[in-house]
């Protein structure tokens, strides 16, 4: 099961002024992912499993349109946590969220 305190740690890395209700949020929203330590990560060399964050987080539950910038950012995402070995969900999701100002779907 994870921690909430250390993936709020995790995102501080990445963010020095992070919003902590948010990172709360989203981790709540995971909750049966937290129970299941490989979904509990991101794979940025899965291809498969960079198409089900486009489809499930950006396309579904922040609402966005399919587009290239998508798969953009997901790449930017995934530069920008390259020198966490285990990339975290929550944190992954965060970034993008923040990423295109998408914070208040978790308001």
């Amino acid at each position: 099961m994870a921690d909430l305190g250390k993936i709020i740690e995790n995102v501080k890395k990445y963010d020095n002024n992070v919003d902590e209700k948010l990172v709360t949020a989203i981790f709540d929203s995971l909750k049966l992912v937290h129970e299941n330590l490989d979904a509990m990560l991101v794979g940025c060399t899965d291809d498969s499993e960079l198409a089900t964050v486009k489809k499930n987080f950006l396309m579904k539950k922040l609402g966005m349109d399919d587009s290239p910038e998508l798969d953009a950012a997901i790449k930017e995402v995934c530069t920008q946590v390259k020198e966490d070995r285990q990339k975290q969900r929550v944190t992954f999701y965060y970034l993008l969220a923040k990423k295109f100002g998408k914070e208040s779907v978790y308001a």
